[in-house]
């Protein structure tokens, strides 16, 4: 696949899903780059701002296998991963998959269940496997999982564990509509009840497995210079050295970035990644692998804040 074919693929995408979501043009852009560079996106904002239907939608415009799991304080390990059943007819324990078993995985809710049971995605969301009575069972190549949690202050929710933050590509923040876009969504679901199919809308799948295999092929391919390495790096070392951050983010983190800004360039139409690729994604990649310090969180700081002002003070390759 050429540059210019994923691009015209990624607009196809955001096409699609313009019929049904209206806004969160930024947040449509995040989860195409996701999908094209094998990450997974969190998705957090208030109830009732479009979550599980953005995710419906996204799913919707690609051919793939569709899995849903509604997060809830009894839900178990097991009910996501399945295990082994004894089958008195064949006298044998027999393997039950769970819904993880799947190309697309839409974790609704995901921070209404204790670490515990959050703590099987983890295996999955690193590895795309999972380990049932001690036996490896490997997940789709494709597997993506695009979650949603409200905010930490809702009631009824548990803060994600930070290994598992560590897993996500992105943390997006959804925010309210404005007038003008809230007046439209009015306008186009007001009539509407009940719950809204994304099929119904006229949206169509755009993308299959093999399609999408091509598309990662083309994003490694694209040009990621060491003047810009050097310059992902400073920036994510620079999290670990400020006094208003408790903890900095990852290698890891890095390593995302740099596959992101590839992702991001792509989808533009670019075959080389330059800093305000880095510089866009930033926020998004570093903001749930940094931590506040007590002083900055006293003085009411806000990490995403603290990230901009980060990158705007270090030095982008020209």
């Amino acid at each position: 696949m050429k540059i210019e074919e994923l691009k015209t693929l990624a607009d196809n995408i955001r096409a699609e899903v313009a019929k049904a979501i209206i806004g969160q043009e930024e947040t449509i852009d995040h989860m195409l780059i996701a999908l094209f560079s094998s990450g997974h996106v969190l998705l957090e904002g208030p109830p009732g701002t479009a979550k599980t239907f953005l995710a419906q939608c996204f799913s919707a415009t690609l051919n793939l296998d569709f899995g849903r799991i509604q997060f809830t304080p009894d839900l178990m390990p097991g009910d996501i991963i399945g295990s082994n059943l004894f089958n008195f007819q064949t006298s044998k324990f027999t393997l039950t998959r769970g819904p993880i078993f799947c190309d697309l995985l839409l974790a609704d809710e995901i921070n209404r269940t204790p670490p515990k049971t959050q703590a099987a995605m983890l295996e999955a969301m690193q590895e795309r496997a999972v380990t049932i009575d001690g036996e490896t069972h490997e997940l789709s190549s494709q597997f993506m999982v695009v979650a949603t949690q409200n905010p930490i202050e809702q009631q009824g929710v548990y803060p994600l564990p930070e290994a598992q933050l560590d897993r996500f590509l992105f943390k997006l923040l959804i925010e309210y509509p404005d007038a003008e876009e809230e007046k439209k969504i009015v306008t186009q679901y007001g009539q509407r009840t009940g719950a809204t199919d994304p099929k119904d809308m006229g949206i169509e799948a755009q993308v299959n497995e093999k399609i999408l295999k091509d598309a990662a092929e083309t994003v490694k391919s694209v040009k990621l210079v060491d003047d810009v390495s050097d310059y992902i790096v400073r920036l994510v070392r620079a999290t670990r050295e400020t006094s208003d951050l408790e903890n900095g983010a990852s290698p890891r983190a890095a390593i995302m970035l740099a596959s992101a800004s590839r992702a991001r360039a792509a989808i533009l139409g670019r075959d080389y990644v330059i800093p305000d690729d880095v510089k866009a994604l930033a926020p998004s990649v570093l903001r749930h692998r940094t931590l506040l310090s007590p002083a900055a969180e006293i003085e009411g700081r806000q990490v995403d804040t603290i990230i901009t002002n980060l990158v705007e003070r270090t030095e982008a390759p020209r």
